[in-house]
């Protein structure tokens, strides 16, 4: 999942200074993060336990099936609700506290302000390649759910003085949800990082009308968008993040949204895997 590697570089690095000998995180059934997570706590020599919304699949396919084979404990809780999933962490940490164990929780996504200042860092970088190339980006596209890319890259847009429009295409929160998601974390990204910019919820754009049916279920555009991603470009798209936000970006670029003269950078935040999960859909006759 391209985007978390960054943040739990940081994250796992807290946890490592705070004596963690297990990792607790939440996510989707088909998540990246948790996949994700699972692997880098492998590194650590940590266990993960990894809580996990949905219920079990006819087939264990996409990220899924690699949360098993790294040797993740995998706990599927039938909610879409935020508050009972970390109830149901706490409940967890609580109960490996007791035993003696060391846990360390990562929230959805990773998307704290820790995990958000690897995301300023990526945003810093970007514009220092763009600008070794001689090219300013006047908007950058992605996916945008839990908040952390775009509170770290609308930050570096503004650390840097780049003045590129960074415009969040949901995968599946309504617009207001997304909003409320990365002002807050954007606030806490300060705090980590000292900086005094104030963010208001007008300056996060955000899009919600290529989610379709909800998280997680591609729309006819999504997979029009990745198979001509594929097609032309030799780039893989994911059916639940950036497959939504090529769609969301193709649909801009047709309603005039975007114009000719203007540079549009397109980020892609990884998440093939999931690809897997969706092998029916994606191979039906077009």
């Amino acid at each position: 999942g391209g985007n978390k590697a960054r943040k739990l570089g940081l994250l796992l690095g807290e946890a490592r200074a705070q004596g963690a000998d297990v990792i607790i995180t939440v996510g989707a059934l088909q998540s990246n993060h948790a996949r994700m997570t699972a692997a880098a706590a492998r590194i650590f020599g940590w266990e993960a336990i990894l809580v996990l919304t949905g219920q079990e699949p006819e087939e264990i396919q996409g990220n899924l099936l690699l949360d098993h084979l790294l040797g993740a404990e995998v706990r599927l809780i039938n909610t879409t609700e935020d508050y009972v999933l970390m109830g149901v962490v706490a409940d967890l940490a609580r109960e490996l506290t007791a035993r003696g164990r060391r846990p360390y929780i990562i929230p959805r996504g990773g998307s704290t302000g820790l995990g958000a200042a690897a995301y300023l860092e990526a945003g810093l970088e970007a514009f220092a390649q763009l600008n070794a190339l001689g090219v300013r980006a006047d908007v950058i596209v992605h996916a945008s759910t839990s908040g952390g890319t775009q509170s770290g890259l609308l930050t570096a847009t503004k650390w840097s003085r780049a003045g590129a429009l960074v415009v969040g295409i949901s995968a599946g929160p309504p617009q207001a949800t997304v909003v409320q998601r990365v002002t807050g974390i954007v606030r806490d990204l300060g705090q980590v990082v000292r900086t005094e910019w104030e963010v208001h919820p007008e300056d996060v754009i955000v899009y919600d009308d290529y989610v379709g049916e909800g998280y997680g279920i591609p729309t006819a555009e999504t997979i029009e968008a990745i198979k001509v991603t594929a097609r032309t470009e030799g780039v893989l798209l994911d059916p639940v993040y950036s497959g939504k936000a090529m769609a969301g970006l193709i649909d801009l670029v047709r309603r005039g949204v975007f114009t000719r003269d203007q540079t549009v950078l397109f980020w892609h935040t990884g998440g093939q895997p999931a690809l897997f999960a969706h092998a029916r859909t994606l191979t039906a006759p077009d």
